[in-house]
């Protein structure tokens, strides 16, 4: 089911130092999981070839977040259906500090959280946002570390 998408990932920050390996590697692992959970709203991921997935710091995510979003301002991930997944690198470092977890894990969680999204899954609304919760934190525990 997963054999035919490839991940791509691409290191264009330089806040954090990142397994760009071990974090494909996550991200793969992850795959049947996420496909097999499809959400409410049309998924692209069963239908794409490639996902790109690029690091990037805080101001390149709030510059993206407010032309595409209208809100200029930091977040840790951004999904475009089309197979993009941008991360912010220094929100993932903030938060794992926060939470007392290994910055590798928090962006693993956050790869997961982008294949969800092209899968059909929104967080918006609050069964939508507890749904990917779950689903994100199961599918992580079970390939972290791959």
């Amino acid at each position: 089911m997963t054999s035919g998408l490839e991940l791509q990932l691409f290191d264009h920050q330089a806040c954090l130092v990142v397994d760009m390996v071990g974090l494909r590697a996550v991200g793969m692992a992850a795959l049947g999981a996420v496909l097999a959970a499809a959400g409410p709203e049309a998924p692209s991921l069963p239908g794409l070839e490639e996902v790109e997935v690029s690091l990037v710091d805080d101001a390149t995510i709030a510059r993206v977040h407010g032309e595409f979003l209208g809100d200029a301002t930091p977040t840790d991930v951004i999904t475009f259906a089309h197979g993009e997944i941008l991360i912010s690198t220094e929100t993932a470092r903030r938060q794992a500090a926060e939470y007392g977890e290994a910055p590798g894990r928090e962006l693993a969680l956050y790869l997961i959280h982008g294949l969800l999204h092209l899968n059909g899954h929104e967080d918006e609304s609050e069964a939508g946002f507890a749904e990917m919760q779950r689903l994100q934190e199961g599918i992580l525990g079970a390939v972290w570390p791959v």
